[in-house]
């Protein structure tokens, strides 16, 4: 997909699922299954895992990294990964991308679906996965995780961080703002501490990666909030504040973890903002 001077591709890292409980929080099962997949046996319900590639000038920029491959089969079967398809160095070689020539990492948040991709195992030892590439991550999100909050101790895990830190590649950076011409950084503190968004603007369009505070399209209703939020009264106050603007420019939003739609814009209805026309950036 072109947006502007960018070229765009939802990278497809394959499908995990999760318990629909906490994926839905509050929310009762007989609202949010008018909206997504009703879930298997277990109440797991089918996730994407997918990252945004952003081509431009002489830069190859990836917005997180899924879930990686470096987990155990049990591991695996819990979280219904398949190690085969979520290999975003397999991911990248179908769009013809090699892991050095990525540039650039924006990693949105620390938790494991979204960082999971950015190391690997190298003859018994994690690595960068991206030899040549900077990972940005902002510095209260990289202090949360070093010190998480017992509700989401879980998600980070050392082994997708630390390599980063140890070869150099981390830049920490320190608040919101243009990190490239047409590519800027939005900061979240609902879901996680400092999560950071990123809004993409050309010629006229816009597109919004807003990972999870809208992780899915059924998620779209300001109340529909995760159990995993830490923060899901700022969600919702995010959503507010968002949601205006990206129907104001008539912008696309990415939903990183639908596993039916990968991107819509927005209209207005009596109750708040709905889908106009679902989007595909990757066919």
């Amino acid at each position: 997909m072109k947006l502007g001077k960018f070229n765009l591709d939802a990278i497809d890292t394959g499908i995990f699922a999760l318990d629909a409980g906490p994926m839905f929080g509050v929310v009762p099962k007989a609202l949010w299954q008018r909206r997504y997949h009703p879930g298997d046996e277990n109440n797991r319900i089918p996730l994407a895992a997918r990252p945004l590639l952003v081509q431009f000038d002489d830069k190859v920029v990836l917005i997180d990294t899924g879930n990686g491959n470096k987990f155990s089969e049990k591991q695996a079967n819990l979280y219904g990964i398949d190690l085969e398809k979520s290999s975003i160095i397999s991911a990248l070689k179908k769009q013809n991308v090699e892991a050095e020539q990525v540039t650039d990492i924006i990693l949105t948040h620390l938790h494991f679906d979204h960082v999971g991709g950015a190391t690997i195992f190298q003859e018994d030892r994690l690595v960068p996965t991206f030899p040549n590439a900077k990972y940005y991550i902002q510095k209260e999100q990289l202090n949360w995780a070093k010190n998480p909050s017992p509700k989401d101790a879980a998600s980070f895990l050392a082994e997708n961080i630390e390599p980063l830190i140890e070869h150099a590649q981390l830049e920490i950076i320190d608040g919101e703002g243009e990190l490239f011409e047409g590519i800027s950084l939005i900061n979240s503190f609902g879901h996680t501490q400092a999560m950071q968004m990123v809004q993409i603007q050309s010629e006229g369009q816009s597109l919004y990666f807003l990972s999870d505070t809208v992780p899915t399209s059924a998620h779209l209703p300001l109340a529909f909030s995760m159990g995993y939020d830490n923060f899901p009264l700022k969600v919702i106050e995010e959503k507010k504040r968002l949601y205006p603007q990206i129907y104001e420019e008539n912008a696309i939003i990415c939903f990183e973890h639908d596993a039916f739609l990968q991107a819509a814009t927005l209209a207005t209805s009596e109750k708040g903002f709905i889908i106009k026309d679902k989007i595909e950036i990757t066919l």
